[in-house]
């Protein structure tokens, strides 16, 4: 096991419930819930910090200075944008893309790298790569697992969820567009996109090159344009299924 301080940063109460049981004692800096528990018998601090980039970004910087957290999981759901994948699938961050942050031009959006400055000649390239050590590690922390098929119940067939890894976007707007899902899949190649991963890769690219973030996000909706439909009826269940392979990865973070 990694002897590193675990931060895990969970947006909503239902991607938390399967994590920690939050019978720790919570202590509230910037009126976000900290404390202190185990997952997988390592020492992690869990907060769950809201949704959005904001939110994410203040999560990231407390559980790095007041818990000196050296490496974070975010855990959670996201919608799905390669048409390969479904429902309940669960994708693992090899890079995490801010896709909201560039500049708006009369032929398109052009899409920079947070904070960068190209008129500088900064490398302007969006994203924050995972190191591909780490990747291996985690890719041996998943090999073999089988997940169950999903509960007949959440109305999406009983297919068993497969485990991928990709990148995964992040930002400030729920998508319930097909045309924005289609548009970003082909720009980026990404699998999945949610709300607060880029900006906690981002705070901690800042804080040191030696913090890791890892991302792991079970598909709760396609985000096409019955997303807003699909998020509500497979939220409790994607969280369940996000937290298994949760459990696996942390040791290895």
């Amino acid at each position: 096991m990694v002897n590193r301080l675990l931060g895990v940063i969970t947006a909503l109460p239902e991607e938390l419930a399967h994590l920690s049981d939050r019978s720790a004692e919570v202590t509230t800096i910037g009126g976000l819930p900290f404390w202190r528990g185990r997952i997988a018998g390592r020492e992690a601090v869990f907060v769950e910090s809201g949704a959005g980039k904001v939110n994410a970004g203040l999560a990231t910087v407390l559980l790095l200075d007041r818990f000196d957290c050296r490496a974070l999981m975010l855990c959670g759901v996201a919608g799905g944008l390669d048409p390969a994948l479904g429902v309940g699938d669960i994708v693992i961050g090899t890079g995490n893309i801010q896709h909201d942050y560039g500049v708006e031009k009369e032929d398109g959006f052009v899409h920079i790298q947070p904070g960068s400055r190209p008129s500088l000649g900064q490398d302007s390239t969006p994203g924050y790569p995972v190191e591909e050590a780490l990747v291996a590690r985690l890719r041996e922390a998943v090999a073999g697992l089988a997940l169950d098929p999903l509960p007949e119940t959440v109305g999406a067939g009983r297919r068993t969820p497969a485990v991928r890894f990709g990148a995964i976007l992040t930002g400030d707007s729920f998508v319930n567009s097909e045309d924005t899902r289609r548009r970003l899949h082909a720009t980026f190649q990404a699998q999945a996109v949610e709300m607060e991963g880029g900006a906690v890769a981002q705070v901690a690219s800042r804080w040191g090159d030696d913090i890791s973030v890892v991302n792991v996000r079970c598909l709760s909706d396609l985000a096409g344009a019955e997303s807003h439909l699909d998020f509500r009826a497979f939220l409790p269940v994607a969280a369940r299924y996000a937290s298994l392979v949760a459990h696996r990865l942390a040791p290895a973070i």
